[in-house]
């Protein structure tokens, strides 16, 4: 195969002559504009927006003589001002961005140069692929780099993914295998992948001089933005640079999707176009009409035009002069809008975590009217809507249960003592080691909260100034006590036997007790936690560890004696093995690890360090043991599991320990022929049931001996996949389901997962509000089940709906089946009225057939029977499909909601996606629109933001498109009175401005103020929520109710001025005097009517845009003489304002345009209100009255409901159908 990415090392590099065309430059450039391209690439991206390339086409086409309505350069004026602020805006943001990319581009490095035999410092922008760059510990990542040499004895390197991806816990990476010369006088060449954006995959090879071929993976390469942490050096070769590198291939700037409301105002903007359209045809056919009609008169030039094309001309001319009916400024209007809405949620600070200092993130600019329109939310369940901080709870080995009483006790006290505290919950402390150390020790510290070294007795910043600078989920456990687990004291008396040489157990006892050595040993080495010392680097402390226990296994190093700390005494390195092990940190990928290495030290088996080679441990009765680790299979989410293969220390057999999933660990469990093993299995699984009802997270641990015949030819095989080039994630995933075979079960683990606080209250709010909350989740179905009726989600009246099949045909069978027993609890429920819903728990199996095509009608059909949907057992893919299938098929808006990097592509799939910054890192903050803290949060985003988001911008759009039509009416009607000629009767200046000015800031203030029902209202009454799911705001039939009203109103402010004025002698623009300022009236009390809440910020502008208006005609007319040519306006307004006739007609035309609006809004809220109205009506009332009124709507609520539950609900709704049923039902209970 070509190679796709060649390195070869750099010979040349230094400031003089620095080779522009030889390589790749690391500088990074996220800028759009420089000085030269800003105009003309702006103007191309702006030009890009249909509405856009519309009124310039209208501004060119009015420099046509023959087809100009008005003085060109008026036209141009709206389209000017619309795009000079957009381009503004660019400008701003870019410049951020160009500052950012200075600070990012003018670090320093130190980068071999070949020619002095040196390092030397550069700048990160000159440096280039092939380069060799050598880092210091704390030091970032300048590019990404093959790694070469580590100061690590073993070639290991650790590195701080954070700011990549978010997460805290320290990575290894290996040095490249097999190299044969030092690294000054590196010169092999490598072939990678090209640059793509998987953070998880590297593949390549180096050639080395001497014909020989290593294989380049993942874990060689060091990532852009990440930081070097534990390691004094490390050496490497840059292989991408710049945009190329993994981090800017991931960084791909604030997302953009097309909200629901988008798509109905596209079509709107259509009907308007139509409508123009219409009324141009109208003008033009009347235009040549007129002309037919009347032969050479005396008050026209004389024309050899023919009327037909005269008619084709003015239809272009009556397109300029009704261009006013698309609205210009709506769509700056709506980004502003937005900008505003975004502010005031980010700044809420009912959503603001003050222990990790978060907020809501608003990653998506443009859907914030989304969340006003959820149907169905999908959930993640661990770290979502539980703490996902694990507590050791009990365990089972060998088939026997130990509960942990005491243990259990324990976490009760800690949870009463306020664990749920933010001064408790994320306190991260650690023991200070007493040995004093050098500088450079100290200066290899890892900067982050799980290695906080700051003790009561030396604090200097407080816990909270510690979690400002750091991200969230730097740690596994929340507090010291936290990762205390009190040993049970059967399990500790067994334990203990290893210890006692003077008792000699049975055969039996003895068999059990190697269970629980076994078990315990899988526990503490099979994992990939990384140990550490608050107060040393990783190797220092491994090495000096083996050194004390005269196991030497790291080779002396010139470079390491000088990180020795110089006054280690004896006296020190005698100190008790105990007191070194509660100095240990232990740093996990996942807190289940965490917790199980914890709950193995309670037991006396201690994690004390790990190599790439080997582990240190701890073990009751045998002292410190080296265990040889011979290799690590990784977690890996299609099996389900990980293993390590160890040489046992006291036996020296080939051991593999796997622990995992318990359906898959079972599976893979021997099927023992003696009685003993398969009682085991038996009591276990038996065990496992009851751990899972009683809502813990299980895990079962298993192993194998292998021979050592076996052993070898596995490790030839395995050796093939590690060093193959391609293919070598699934030879390596091949490799280790062919190792993890007939296992022998050890045991199984409880881990506890306490739910977050408030989490029941916010989901029986979402479903109050009608919001569908599904939960999809990893876990077992007892567990999940569990889980849900502890937060609600499911309720003890409830009708659980089990699906677990093994078969396609199976499966059908069993939908069809639930279909019916739905059926029959409905007829059950409406005879006993018990209120009970029906809830359907499936698993993955199963999921996975009910998402063929053949099957998702059938599925689709049951869920939307259903109250609530779990799915258990489910995979990344899996939350995905599920998603789609409920968007596209039902047509309904969605939202998904998770934590961790396995909820991506479910994020990602919902129309709405959010993540958690929790305990799993950033990567689903990274993908989401929107990202909080907690998920209690996600209560008053949705509830409240959401309904305001949307029904805010919802009115406001409506408002934009009423006013446009409203005054373009105006000049439509003077059309039937000038022989459809284009002419107006207004001047231009006012034309253009009058909607562009005049009366388009009042709608951008009500679009980001308004508010319909009070945020607490809207939280007691989640039921208001329902307005936003089914588009009350902005329906078809809304919109063409405002189309007519702008209608009515324009007949109005233009048939009285002209019956006023009939048979007077005023001047064509004297009649549109009164008409501009009757519509501008008009325009800005329709907007006051409309409005839910008025406050002096409203009532100011208001008045200021009336007295703007008012200002400007004075002006104009006292000063402009030759501004509107050809005609003279000079002293015109100031004439019509003088006579006492101009405001009687103004405020008459007011009125009576009003009228209709008031009367009608007055009839509905007292007739028929709906909930909304009926809400305000109970703000208004005092403290007592409220709380009895919102009491009775609960109790009318929950007795609705129940009478219509029974009705399989059908999400795909017709918005257009107005909810009159509700009207008769309670009209009577309008509250006075």
């Amino acid at each position: 195969q070509h190679p796709d990415h060649q390195v070869h090392p750099h010979q040349l590099h230094t400031h003089e002559s620095f080779p522009a065309q030889s390589c790749t430059r690391n500088k990074v450039q996220t800028t759009k504009y420089t000085f030269l391209s800003f105009i003309p690439k702006n103007l191309f991206e702006q030009l890009h927006r249909f509405a856009n390339v519309y009124f310039v086409f209208l501004g060119a086409l009015n420099f046509v003589p023959i087809v100009n309505a008005f003085q060109p350069e008026i036209s141009i004026i709206p389209i000017v001002f619309v795009m000079s602020i957009t381009a503004v805006k660019d400008l701003w943001e870019d410049q951020r961005r160009r500052k950012s990319d200075q600070k990012v581009n003018n670090r320093l490095c130190e980068v071999y140069d070949r020619k002095q035999k040196q390092y030397v410092e550069r700048r990160w922008a000159e440096v280039c692929v092939g380069d060799l760059v050598r880092l210091c510990c704390n030091e970032i990542i300048p590019a990404d780099m093959v790694l070469l040499h580590s100061s690590d004895p073993n070639g290991v390197c650790h590195i701080e993914t954070a700011n990549l991806d978010g997460e805290t816990n320290l990575k290894q990476r290996q040095v490249v295998r097999d190299l044969p010369q030092q690294v000054k006088n590196y010169s092999s060449h490598i072939e990678c992948e090209n640059p793509n954006n998987d953070l998880r995959r590297f593949r390549g090879f180096m050639d080395h001089p001497g014909k020989v071929r290593v294989g380049l993976h993942s874990e060689n390469l060091l990532l852009r933005s990440c930081t070097v942490r534990n390691t004094e050096t490390v050496i490497g070769i840059v292989v991408y640079a710049g945009h190329e590198t993994k981090a800017m291939q991931n960084n791909s700037g604030p997302r953009y999707k097309r909200s629901k409301l988008e798509r109905r105002l596209n079509m709107d903007v259509l009907w308007c176009v139509i409508l123009l359209l219409l009324m141009c045809l109208i003008a033009a056919v009347g235009h040549g009409f007129w002309l037919s009609g009347r032969q050479n008169p005396i008050y026209m030039i004389p024309d050899d035009t023919h009327p037909a094309l005269a008619a084709f001309y003015m239809f272009w001319t009556m397109i300029i002069v009704l261009q006013v009916l698309i609205p210009i400024s709506l769509y700056v209007s709506i980004e502003i809008v937005k900008l505003g809405q975004i502010y005031f949620i980010q700044n809420d600070l009912d959503l603001y975590n003050p222990v990790l200092d978060t907020g809501v993130q608003c990653r998506a600019l443009n859907i914030t009217e989304d969340l006003g329109q959820i149907q169905y939310l999908f959930s993640d369940k661990t770290g979502t809507l539980t703490e996902n901080r694990m507590l050791f709870r009990r365990c089972i080995v060998a088939g026997t249960e130990y509960p942990h009483h005491e243990n259990a006790i324990s976490l009760e006290q800690y949870e009463e003592q306020g664990c749920g505290d933010a001064d408790h919950s994320l306190t991260l402390r650690s023991r200070t080691s007493r040995k004093s150390l050098s500088c450079k020790s100290l200066s290899c510290n890892r900067s982050s909260v799980s290695l906080n070294t700051l003790t009561a007795e030396s604090d200097t910043h407080s816990v909270h100034d510690t979690l400002r600078r750091h991200t969230p989920g730097a740690g596994a456990f929340s507090s010291t006590m936290e990762c205390a687990v009190v040993p049970d004291p059967q399990l500790q008396a067994g334990l203990n036997t290893l210890s006692s040489p003077m008792r000699s157990p049975v055969r039996q006892q003895a068999a059990e007790i190697s269970h629980i050595l076994d078990f315990f040993l899988a526990l503490t080495v099979c994992n990939t936690v990384v140990v550490s010392s608050p107060t040393q680097p990783r190797h220092v402390e491994m090495k000096a560890m083996f050194q004390k226990l005269s196991l030497p296994r790291f080779p002396s190093s010139p470079s390491q004696n000088t990180d020795t700390p110089p006054n280690n005494s004896a006296d020190e390195s005698e100190s008790d093995d105990e007191d070194e092990a509660e100095e240990l940190l232990y740093e996990a990928e996942s807190p289940d690890e965490a917790a199980l290495v914890q709950a193995a030290k309670a037991y006396g088996c201690t994690l004390l360090g790990r190599s790439p080679e080997q582990v240190l441990v701890a073990v009751p009765g045998t002292g410190p043991l080296s265990i040889p680790l011979l290799h690590v299979l990784p977690f890996h989410s299609a099996r389900k599991r990980m293993s390590v293969v160890v040489r046992h220390p006291l036996t020296g057999e080939v051991v593999v320990y796997t622990k995992g999933a318990d359906n898959v660990i079972m599976e893979l469990a021997e099927a023992a022929e003696d009685g003993f093993c398969r009682e085991i299995m038996e009591r276990t699984q038996r065990h496992l049931d009851q751990y899972a009802r009683d809502g813990l997270r299980t895990l079962c641990v298993a192993k194998k001996v292998l021979e050592e015949q076996e052993y070898k030819a596995w490790l030839k095989r395995h050796e093939y996949a590690e060093t193959s080039i391609e293919n070598r994630e699934e030879l390596l995933l091949e490799s280790a389901e062919r190792l993890e075979t007939n296992l022998t079960l050890l045991g199984a683990t409880g881990i506890v997962d306490r739910l977050q606080e408030e989490v029941p209250e916010s989901i029986e709010a979402l479903q109050e509000a009608g919001i569908k909350v599904w939960v999809l989740t990893g876990d077992k179905q007892e567990t999940a089940i569990n889980i849900a009726f502890a937060c609600k989600l499911l309720r003890p009246t409830d009708h659980i709906l089990m699906a677990n099949c093994d078969s396609k045909e199976t499966c059908e069978a069993r939908l069809h089946e639930l279909q019916h027993e739905i059926r029959q609890v409905t007829k059950e429920g409406m005879s006993e009225d018990d209120g009970s819903d029906c809830v359907l728990v499936i698993d993955g199996r199963t999921l996975d057939y009910a998402l063929q095509k053949e099957l998702q009608g059938s599925f689709l059909e049951l869920t939307c029977c259903c109250r609530s949907v779990i799915c258990c057992r489910s995979t990344p893919l899996q939350k995905s499909q599920v998603v789609r299938l409920v968007r596209d098929k039902l047509k309904v808006m969605t939202l998904a909601i998770g934590d961790g990097a396995n909820d991506v592509s479910m994020i990602q799939m919902a129309d709405v996606g959010i993540g958690i910054s929790g305990q799993e890192g950033m990567q689903a903050v990274m993908s989401s629109d929107f990202a909080i803290s907690r998920f209690k949060f996600l209560r008053k985003l949705i509830l409240v933001h959401g309904h305001w988001c949307y029904t805010r911008l919802a009115n406001m759009i409506l408002y934009f498109f009423y006013k446009n039509v409203m005054y373009v009416n105006l000049l439509f009607w003077y059309q039937f009175f000038c022989g459809f000629s284009g002419s107006t009767m207004t001047n231009s200046w006012v034309l253009i401005f009058f909607n562009l000015l005049f009366t388009s800031v009042p709608p951008i203030i009500y679009g980001m103020l308004d508010k319909d029902v009070s945020g607490e209202t809207l939280l007691d009454l989640p039921d208001l929520y329902k307005s936003g799911q089914n588009s009350q705001a902005y329906l078809p039939s809304t919109f063409w109710m405002n189309i007519l009203d702008a209608f009515y109103q324009s007949l109005v402010c233009f048939f009285i001025p002209y019956f006023a004025y009939a048979g007077s002698d005023i001047g064509v623009f004297s009649f549109g005097s009164p008409i501009n300022g009757s519509a501008l009236l008009i325009i800005l009390l329709h907007q006051l009517i409309e409005s839910r809440t008025v406050t002096w910020i409203h009532t100011a502008l208001l008045l200021f845009s009336a007295l703007f208006y008012y200002a400007f005609v004075l002006l104009f007319s006292l000063t402009c003489v030759t501004c509107n040519s050809p005609t003279n306006p000079l002293g015109i307004e100031t004439k019509m304002m003088s006579e006492p006739l101009y405001f009687l007609v103004c405020g008459l035309t007011t009125v009576l345009a009003l009228l209709p609006r008031i009367l009608c809004r007055a009839f509905r809220s007292t007739i028929c209100p709906s909930d909304l109205v009926r809400a305000q009506k109970m703000e208004r009332l005092s403290a007592q009255d409220y709380s009895t009124s919102l009491r009775q709507w609960k109790e009318n609520k929950a007795a609705q409901r129940l009478s219509s539950r029974h009705v399989p609900q059908n999400l795909s709704v017709n918005a257009d159908m107005p909810h009159l049923t509700e009207c008769i039902a309670e009209a009577g209970a309008v509250l006075s």
